[in-house]
C-alpha cells in the first residue's frame, strides 16, 4: 500500500512540475501596463471613480536627486484592501506596479521606482470592491527613464 501512496504522490509532483512556469504566476495585465496615458492604464485596471482617502499612507520623497531611484511606500488602512497600484502621470508608462493582496494579509509596500520628470505618484486602493486613491507630488531632479 505504501508503494501505491508513493508512485500517486510521485506522479502527482511530476504533474504539477511539468505546468509551465506561466500557469503559476498571476494574471498580468499587458495593456495597463503599457499604457502611457494615467487615465487609461487605470480605465484598464477596472477603475472607474476613485475616491480621495486618508486612510492611505503613501510615503515618497518630495524631491528625488535621481529619478531612476525613487522610494515609495503604500500602506493602506481600508479593511479588506483587494489591491495596491501605484501610477506616474508623466512617465513612459503610467502603471509601475501592482500588487494584490489575500485576505488577511497587511496591505504594505515598499518599492523603488523610475520617474521621467516631476509629477504626481498616485496609489490607487481597491477595498471591498471600490476604489479610493491617494497622491503626492514628487519633484525629479536628474531623469530617470531616459
Amino acid at each position: 500500500m505504501h508503494r501505491r501512496q508513493f508512485l500517486t504522490w510521485t506522479g502527482a509532483f511530476i504533474a504539477l512540475a511539468a505546468l509551465p512556469i506561466k500557469a503559476w504566476s498571476a494574471v498580468w495585465n499587458t495593456p495597463a501596463f503599457q499604457s502611457s496615458k494615467l487615465d487609461e492604464a487605470m480605465h484598464l485596471l477596472g477603475v472607474a471613480k476613485p475616491m480621495p482617502s486618508d486612510k492611505i499612507v503613501m510615503t515618497a520623497p518630495d524631491k528625488a536627486e535621481n529619478g531612476a531611484v525613487v522610494q515609495v511606500q503604500v500602506r493602506s488602512h481600508l479593511a479588506n484592501t483587494q489591491s495596491i497600484a501605484i501610477l506616474v502621470e508623466k512617465n513612459p508608462t503610467a502603471l509601475i506596479a501592482q500588487f494584490d493582496f489575500v485576505s488577511g494579509v497587511v496591505p504594505d509596500v515598499i518599492t523603488r521606482i523610475k520617474m521621467a520628470e516631476t509629477s504626481d505618484v498616485t496609489a490607487v486602493i481597491q477595498a471591498d470592491g471600490q476604489y479610493f486613491f491617494s497622491k503626492k507630488l514628487v519633484e525629479v531632479m536628474e531623469n530617470g527613464c531616459g
